[in-house]
């Protein structure tokens, strides 16, 4: 399944999964209902969908294989009787992409970031005389209320940053709560991927790392783009066989692949499992060469209002993003914030 969070045409935010060639998206909470009340006869129809299939997608992976199976059986329930077909209460049960807004797909409790895992990128930074190593698969944790969704803009905050990045990574959907696990067992652990863009101030970045320490750099509002939808681990039986490429404006900058990970996703997982997951945690898995610092001519190809910002990962799909100003955002100019004298 591709499951996405969208808002319908009475402004509701739902979880549903797309189909055919994202034309139309189910709503799979009333999905179920309706499958529970004429399948399976259930008559605490509506309980027991908003118990197994609620219309939050943390929710959803937080019931495991059992939510997402029984997810699966109410959206075959629907195909099978076509576009037509009505909920128990006559409500739609699908839409055309047209109809409903796409959203992030998860608002994770925690999101855990990986960098320097493909040794590309730190080469890439080594030969650009990058101010520090970028040191292989170190984690810190990305700021949660930055995500925004797929076609939503990022805010390019001029005032805090000249070199603003992209960064195409394959981030792992977590379906259930675990602790000090094996590689061999992370496996279990896996709902679904997502695709993930890593948006960096450089120059922020680089006065942090004296620290050796960054965050900020990466976790400013709108900063961690996250979709379009997640795909479900069934899906994709390797995901260390897939092609990755990052467009600006229709021309490629990131060409890469997901089998040049230095540690592989399941490593990854038995590693930061020290500190506890909770189910619809994100993991990220890391950058590949191409980005804008590293390049050639990093002025040329640093993020600047008007930019449009595409990420594909193989089986997943698209991710498509627009910079816009901050005097194009909220109308007005910022304020000064300590901030900026902070990081000069």
């Amino acid at each position: 399944m591709r499951l996405v969070t969208f808002e319908n045409p009475s402004r509701a935010w739902r979880i549903g999964a797309v189909t055919g060639n994202d034309d139309r998206i189910v709503d799979l909470n009333s999905a179920c209902a309706l499958y529970l009340k004429e399948h399976e006869n259930e008559q605490a129809f509506e309980r027991m969908a908003d118990a197994l299939v609620p219309s939050n997608m943390r929710a959803l992976f937080e019931g495991g294989d059992t939510s997402l199976n029984t997810a699966r059986k109410a959206l075959s329930y629907v195909l099978d009787r076509g576009i037509r077909a009505v909920g128990v209460h006559g409500e739609p049960l699908s839409y055309s992409s047209s109809e409903v807004v796409l959203k992030p797909p998860i608002a994770p409790k925690k999101f855990f970031h990986t960098a320097g895992n493909f040794r590309e990128h730190h080469e890439e930074a080594t030969k650009a005389g990058f101010s520090h190593p970028v040191m292989p698969w170190i984690v810190f944790f990305q700021n949660v209320d930055a995500i925004i969704g797929h076609e939503e803009p990022v805010i390019y905050p001029e005032h805090l940053t000249q070199e603003l990045d992209y960064e195409l990574e394959l981030a792992v959907v977590l379906k259930k709560s675990g602790k000090h696990f094996s590689s061999g067992e992370a496996a279990g652990y896996v709902g679904g991927y997502v695709i993930f863009n890593d948006i960096t101030a450089r120059d922020i970045q680089r006065r942090e790392m004296k620290s050796g320490v960054f965050s900020f750099c990466k976790a400013i509002d709108t900063f961690c783009p996250l979709g379009p939808w997640i795909v479900t681990a069934d899906e994709i039986p390797d995901p260390h066989k897939l092609a990755m490429e990052l467009r600006v404006n229709g021309q490629p900058r990131q060409q890469s692949h997901s089998s040049k990970m230095s540690v592989k996703i399941p490593q990854i997982l038995s590693h930061y499992s020290p500190m506890g997951y909770s189910a619809g945690d994100v993991v990220s898995t890391g950058t590949v060469s191409g980005v804008a610092a590293f390049s050639g001519d990093p002025k040329a190809w640093y993020l600047k209002p008007g930019d449009i910002m595409e990420c594909e990962i193989e089986k997943i799909g698209i991710l498509r993003n627009p910079v816009i100003s901050w005097v194009g955002a909220y109308g007005q100019k910022p304020v000064p914030l300590a901030t900026q004298d902070a990081y000069r």
